[in-house]
C-alpha cells in the first residue's frame, strides 16, 4: 500500500500551492518541533501576504518574541487581541468590496476569535478551518508527538518511516538540499510537487502570485478557490 505524506512547518495561511498538495496526499506531518525561525524572509509559520493598494503586506499572527533555538512548538501568542483587531482591519479595508468577502469574511472572524496561547495551536485551527471551506480531508500528524532524531534529510526520513510512508511529496524549493540517496536508501520514493499557479481576479492591478489563501479565497469565494485548486491537481 502506497502512503504518500507531505511534510512542512505550520504556516499561518499559506497560498493556494501548499493546499494543492494536500490533493496528492494521504497524510500531513506537521513540522512542529524544529527550531522557528524569525526575522528573516524565510518567516512564514507566523505571517503570509495579502494584496492591498500599496503591493503586497505581510498579515502577522502577533507572539511573543521568542529566545533563539525556540521551537515552533514553544512560541506563543501574544496577549490580548490587539493583533487580530489589526488583522480583521487590514482585511476589511482590502477586501470588503471583493466577491468572496460575505461569504468568507464571517468565517475568518469566527476563526480568529477562539483564543489560544500557542501559536501552532492557533495556525493548526485556521488550517482545519480553511480545509473544511475547500472540502479537504488531510490527516494530520505532529512531529513533536513522533520523537523524531537526525537533521535534514535524515530527519526527513525518520518522520515517514515512523508514519509509515512511502512516497514524499516535496515541494520545488525544496531541490536546492535534497540527498534523493538518502530517501532510496530507505526505500522511500520522491515526489515532486508540479503546480502552476493560476491567474484570478484581484484589485490593485496587475496580479500577484504566491499570496496567502486568503487573497484567493476573498477575491474568488469558497467554491471559486475549489475550482482553482482542482484546476491545479
Amino acid at each position: 500500500m502506497t502512503i504518500t505524506a507531505v511534510i512542512h512547518q505550520p504556516d499561518f495561511a499559506s497560498y493556494l500551492g501548499f493546499f494543492q498538495r494536500f490533493l496528492n496526499a494521504d497524510l500531513y506531518i506537521v513540522l512542529d518541533h524544529v527550531q522557528f525561525v524569525h526575522g528573516t524572509s524565510k518567516s512564514w509559520t507566523h505571517r503570509d501576504k495579502i494584496k492591498t493598494a500599496q503591493g503586497d503586506r505581510w498579515l502577522t499572527v502577533g507572539i511573543k518574541k521568542p529566545k533563539f533555538g525556540t521551537a515552533i512548538n514553544q512560541v506563543e501568542l501574544a496577549a490580548g487581541t490587539g493583533w487580530i483587531d489589526q488583522n480583521l482591519s487590514l482585511l476589511r479595508e482590502n477586501y470588503r468590496r471583493s466577491d468572496g468577502w460575505n461569504e468568507v469574511f464571517p468565517r475568518l472572524e469566527t476563526l480568529y476569535g477562539k483564543p489560544f496561547d500557542l501559536l501552532v495551536d492557533f495556525n493548526m485551527h485556521f488550517l482545519e478551518g480553511i480545509l473544511e471551506m475547500l472540502e479537504i480531508t488531510m490527516p494530520t500528524v505532529r512531529s513533536s508527538t513522533l520523537n523524531p532524531e537526525g537533521h535534514k534529510n535524515e530527519l526527513l526520513v525518520e518522520l515517514l518511516r515512523k508514519v509509515g510512508a512511502t512516497r514524499y511529496l516535496s515541494g520545488l524549493g525544496a531541490r536546492g538540499y535534497m540527498r534523493p540517496e538518502v530517501f532510496e536508501a530507505a526505500g522511500i520514493a520522491i515526489e515532486w510537487q508540479h503546480f502552476v499557479h493560476p491567474v484570478y481576479p484581484q484589485p490593485y492591478g496587475e496580479f500577484i502570485p504566491y499570496l496567502s489563501i486568503l487573497d484567493t479565497l476573498l477575491n474568488c469565494g469558497i467554491a471559486g478557490t475549489r475550482e482553482l485548486l482542482w484546476s491545479c491537481k
